[in-house]
């Protein structure tokens, strides 16, 4: 009887919660033409697909900065924002906080490449006979510096050709070993002996980031890596490019045209590059092989030799000048302040990023570069899901408690560089920020099914978003009298639902349709790839909103046509509901740590540490944005803010030095970490976990 009392008292309950919803909804619900119209615009081809810095992202932020304004939207609450510009009353940047980006490289004056030959018996450095001529190479034409290249000056310099350029302790694989390096040019080939198998034993080393951090361990004064193509315009490499997330690389790294790099190769009397390659990918370069090789091809006998070689009577000068260029991007943030004295002083945060990919390039999935892509779902949707949402409560902003904070950011495809700048400069403090909102791609639901993340990061996040979701089904009739009459779709609707109250007349007051209910699949952790993470950090309590991947996702047809608006508008109505539940709490949700789901799918790497890195451009150590509770990095003493500098013997500058040293652990192994910590350096043990 007591479990039959309260099963109708939670019924009742949820009446009057999905009849108060209806009122609300009646008063302002999200609407599909607004979504589309804002979806269109963002994702067009007047915008370029929205890349952090670029003209596209800029118009993107004063489109979303005037839909603030319309809205009566505050930029401040009695001090600006910091980085925001402060500008005339109607300007959209009133809206705006710029935060530092590098929005692309170009190279200097002084970049040129020469090698020269000597004559037998010469000595590097000494000045060049007569009878030897130095042949001069063309930047653009012969060779190029690569984006993350550092700045340098190398004169007469001896060079080693190094084979693929790969150190691969767990592989046993080392093409340095007994090579001479120190102090001269390591000459690498491009890419690995698995040639274009993706899922080779080496694929993970074919990046010339890690062929640099590799020649840059060995004492290498330079790398020179040999382009793929014939073409050499073809070749990627060949195409200045640049990673906010990396940082320098350390040393000169430069790629050179297959036809530069055989005159070189064959003056420093080695085998023509062919023959080359052909030997470095036979015999893998390799002290022992493998213990996942094939037992055949162990069993064959086959010598594997080291291909390194010194380049004899040979020396390189290369000058390398990269110029990086600052561009301004913004975050977009608008106010809507609480309106009970004290609770206003709380803030919720309803985010997304409106940045893309522009034309393509880093992050992209396209076959080629040059396309538009347009980011509809990612994140468009989301953006347009923001502005919506301002709408709604700009319009019932009396009966908000709790000070709304909306914000669209810049640079979360670069590696949440907008969020993370907005919560090292926040509005109100970032322990007076009570939750924060996050919707990445929520415009392609199927099926009905919506995925939500950070559900552990507060223990009432559980039963919230179950009860809004029940009270999705509940549809309250408030006037059921014999005398009213019913139409024809009203029966209809009736007859598929299932009545839960019946009033003394007989007839139902309240039905319940599980059609209206969401399909969740709720998601512990409150990091992910998404700006989320950011807040998290900074142990505020999370829900991350996403609708999941498809064919589309990081290429130019992401467009706004395959958006499904009318799914969009039912999740926005979820959304609003559970930001109402949390503005109506009479205490602010209980921040918890929330369980790691996040173990089986990180770059495939064997070892897990439980770091939680910064992904913003370093070049003096690897910044932790966070650690995770009871993992080994905690364990060994790592705390959020701590910036490492040498991992298991490595040096580490950026996060690529770090994931290079992470690749080569051990489960069980105790690896010193040495660490910044304020204006300390400690050296802490950690001993990495097996990943599961």
């Amino acid at each position: 009887m007591r479990r039959k009392v309260l099963s109708l008292s939670l019924i009742l309950a949820l009446a009057f919660s999905a009849l108060a919803q209806q009122q609300r909804a009646n008063e302002s619900q999200p609407e599909m033409e607004r979504l589309r119209a804002h979806v269109s615009y963002l994702a067009s081809d007047k915008l370029e697909g929205r890349r952090t810095g670029s003209s596209g992202a800029n118009a993107a932020a004063e489109y979303i900065a005037r839909e603030f304004a319309r809205y009566g939207l505050r930029r401040s609450i009695g001090r600006d924002l910091p980085g925001m510009s402060i500008l005339e009353a109607d300007s959209p940047r009133r809206y705006m906080q710029e935060f530092p980006f590098v929005a692309g490289i170009e190279l200097g004056r002084n970049n040129s490449m020469l090698f020269t030959p000597r004559a037998q018996g010469e000595t590097p450095g000494a000045q060049t006979s007569a009878r030897a001529a130095a042949f001069d190479l063309r930047p653009g034409e012969d060779w190029m510096p690569l984006g993350f290249s550092s700045s340098a000056n190398l004169a007469a310099t001896p060079a080693t050709f190094v084979g693929y350029g790969i150190k691969a302790d767990e592989l046993n694989a080392d093409d340095y070993a007994g090579a001479q390096i120190t102090n001269r040019i390591a000459i690498a080939l491009a890419g690995t002996p698995d040639g274009d198998n993706p899922h080779g034993q080496f694929a993970r080393y074919a990046s010339v980031r890690w062929k640099a951090i590799a020649a840059r361990e060995h004492g290498a004064a330079a790398l020179v890596v040999i382009a793929a193509e014939e073409n050499f315009k073809d070749d990627r490499l060949s195409h200045l490019s640049y990673d906010n997330s990396g940082g320098e690389a350390g040393l000169p790294v430069v790629v050179i045209s297959r036809q530069a790099a055989q005159r070189i190769l064959e003056a420093g009397g080695l085998a023509p590059l062919a023959e080359l390659e052909k030997a470095a990918s036979t015999v893998r370069s390799m002290t022992s092989a493998p213990t996942t090789e094939p037992a055949a091809v162990k069993s064959s006998g086959e010598n594997r030799k080291n291909v390194a070689a010194p380049l004899q009577n040979v020396t390189l000068s290369i000058k390398t000048d990269i110029l990086r260029r600052n561009a301004p991007a913004y975050n977009v943030a608008g106010i809507l302040e609480g309106s009970d004295p004290v609770l206003k002083n709380e803030v919720i945060v309803i985010g997304a990023h409106y940045d893309h990919l522009g034309r393509g390039g880093e992050g992209s999935l396209a076959t080629r570069e040059g396309d538009i892509h347009h980011g509809a779902d990612d994140n468009a949707s989301g953006v347009a899901g923001v502005l919506e949402l301002a709408r709604i409560f700009s319009a019932q902003r009396a009966k908000m408690k709790r000070t709304l904070v909306f914000v669209a950011f810049s640079g979360e495809e670069e590696g949440l560089l907008g969020s993370n700048y907005f919560v090292n400069h926040p509005i109100l403090p970032n322990s007076q920020t009570i939750a924060m909102i996050n919707m990445d791609m929520i415009g392609r639901m199927k099926e009905n099914r919506l995925m939500i993340g950070g559900v552990g990061t507060s223990s009432e996040w559980r039963e919230m978003i179950a009860t809004a979701n029940l009270a999705r089904g509940m549809n309250v009739t408030a006037s059921n009298s014999p005398s009213r009459a019913q139409s024809e779709a009203e029966r209809k609707t009736q007859t598929l639902n299932v009545p839960v109250v019946v009033a003394a007349n007989g007839q139902a007051v309240v039905h319940f349709d599980p059609a209206k209910q969401l399909a969740l699949t709720l998601n512990e952790d409150g990091y992910g790839p998404s700006d989320h993470s950011s807040f998290y950090a900074k142990q505020v309590p999370v829900l991350f909103f996403f609708t999941g991947t498809h064919d589309d996702y990081h290429k130019p047809t992401d467009t706004a046509e395959k958006i499904n608006y009318a799914d969009e508008a039912r999740i926005l109505s979820f959304v609003a509901s559970l930001v109402r539940s949390v503005d109506a709490l009479a205490k602010r949700p209980t921040y918890t740590v929330a369980k790691s789901e996040s173990q089986g799918r990180s770059l495939g790497f064997r070892v897990y540490l439980g770091t939680i890195p910064n992904y913003s451009e370093s070049n003096d150590g690897l910044k932790l944005d966070g650690v995770r509770e009871d993992s080994p990095a905690s364990k060994a003493g790592l705390k959020a803010g701590d910036r490492i500098i040498r991992m298991a013997g490595r040096e580490v500058r950026n996060v690529y030095d770090y994931t290079y040293a992470l690749g080569e652990m051990k489960a069980g192994q105790e690896y010193e970490v040495e660490i910044v910590r304020g204006s300390e350096t400690l050296k802490l043990k950690l001993t990495p976990a097996a990943r599961k």
